[in-house]
């Protein structure tokens, strides 16, 4: 089967990204966003941090220094330890300028939100029950033919034309954000602005994103007016959505609106970018690709494999609150330590050639997801939402494949590709 890179790439890669696995040179690789959109340099870094220091310290210039944790039961253990590891006082990677401003906003706190991935405790618990009915297989499982009438539409509308498509911007960056603008009650005239202000969130540093007019104190403000008008709406005409639950929920706004923000960001980007990146792997392993067309079957565990192949999600920080040793390193309190999904999901221990694409794979224990209590909260409607999308879509088309190159967005918190130039023949074609 195709691999993700040959092997002579990975090691060039490997010898570009570092000549010696120091703590400054690491780290400054590791922050930079145009780093995390070269995936061979990328993976070629992880996988030479779990070979020769999978806990490592690194000291990026203009950030905090962190501990990166690479392996995937090191992953598991400290995200089973919520006991010891706390969210708080830092989640992701930020510099420590940004980190000065928040808190010069807030009072001193260190988040511009009180959401679920900053929670520990009872708190999280709370916030988490709210909404967990919402996510159940069992409740998102009637929204299935809606759903699928959703990804008809959009292929209507996007794969009757030329034959040439930027699937990531036409296709794949629309469907799972109809879904949870749906599910949150946002009107679909609006679905254009809530992705806007998603890019400007996860993709500040990306050029083609950035202006200086935005950052992450009024991207997040943007958010806050809108869904406090939502809210109201909610409270004098209750329906069927998150947004009348939050609305009648015990809780701060500020807590109301930070829902929101997480639901509308990360209820749909991730979900995009393991669209797209998982059409991508297809098209790169075309016996992949005619093996899933032949036995649809596969489509569950192809969607694990998709999923684990992306990790959209790069990181999330645990801090502990005590001294704690983790192979073999002593890992001071107060010491942030980057939990990093992707080398997880590229594990030697774990995965069977981790660095081929194989929709068959074994029953997965990819970490895309995370683990323990902070485990995803949409990870049912995500696998859903992408099984639905690609039966349709094979129903729809009868060949696919790349027409120009692909590119990723410049971010090192949740990634993906920005660009994915392909060609395709619709069936009515071929019948025609």
């Amino acid at each position: 089967m195709a691999r993700e890179h040959p092997a002579g790439d990975l090691d060039d890669a490997c010898n570009l990204a570092s000549t010696a696995l120091e703590a400054k040179a690491v780290g400054n690789l590791l922050v930079d966003p145009r780093f995390h959109s070269d995936p061979a340099a990328y993976h070629a870094l992880l996988r030479r941090l779990r070979a020769e220091a999978p806990v490592f310290w690194v000291e990026p210039d203009d950030y905090a220094p962190f501990w990166i944790v690479t392996r995937h039961a090191d992953v598991m253990q400290v995200e089973r330890a919520m006991d010891i590891f706390v969210n708080g006082p830092r989640v992701m990677l930020r510099k420590t300028a940004v980190d000065e401003q928040i808190r010069k906003v807030t009072g001193g706190r260190p988040f511009l939100l009180n959401q679920l991935p900053n929670m520990d405790g009872d708190e999280h618990r709370l916030h988490r029950k709210l909404t967990q009915a919402w996510f159940a297989p069992g409740r998102i499982k009637i929204l299935d033919e809606e759903l699928r009438g959703y990804a008809r539409d959009l292929f209507d509308r996007t794969l009757d034309g030329d034959g040439r498509c930027d699937f990531m911007r036409a296709v794949a960056s629309w469907y799972p954000l109809r879904v949870i603008m749906r599910i949150i009650g946002v009107p679909a005239e609006d679905e254009a602005l809530m992705l806007k202000m998603t890019q400007q969130l996860f993709g500040p540093d990306d050029p083609e994103i950035k202006t200086e007019k935005i950052d992450v104190i009024s991207t997040v403000q943007g958010f806050f007016d809108y869904f406090r008008a939502l809210l109201e709406s909610r409270r004098t005409a209750p329906a069927d959505d998150l947004a009348t639950l939050l609305a009648q929920a015990e809780i701060g706004e500020k807590e109301a609106l930070s829902y929101f923000i997480l639901a509308a960001t990360a209820g749909h980007d991730t979900t995009s970018a393991s669209i797209a990146g998982g059409t991508l792997a297809l098209l790169q392993n075309p016996e992949q690709f005619d093996r899933l067309r032949g036995d649809m079957s596969l489509l569950p565990s192809a969607v694990d494999e998709m999923i684990r192949w992306v990790s959209p999600v790069t990181h999330f920080f645990r801090t502990p609150t005590e001294d704690y040793e983790l192979r073999g390193q002593a890992i001071g309190a107060g010491q942030a330590m980057m939990m990093c999904y992707p080398s997880a999901n590229r594990d030697e221990e774990v995965f069977d050639e981790p660095y081929r694409f194989d929709i068959g794979r074994p029953p997965h224990r990819h970490l895309a997801f995370g683990y323990g209590p902070h485990v995803c909260l949409g990870q049912h409607l995500a696998r859903m939402e992408m099984r639905i999308f690609f039966e349709e879509l094979f129903a729809r088309i009868d060949g696919l494949e790349l027409d120009g190159d692909p590119r990723w967005i410049q971010t090192n918190f949740v990634g993906g590709l920005k660009s994915l130039p392909v060609r395709y023949t619709s069936r009515a074609a071929v019948a025609a």
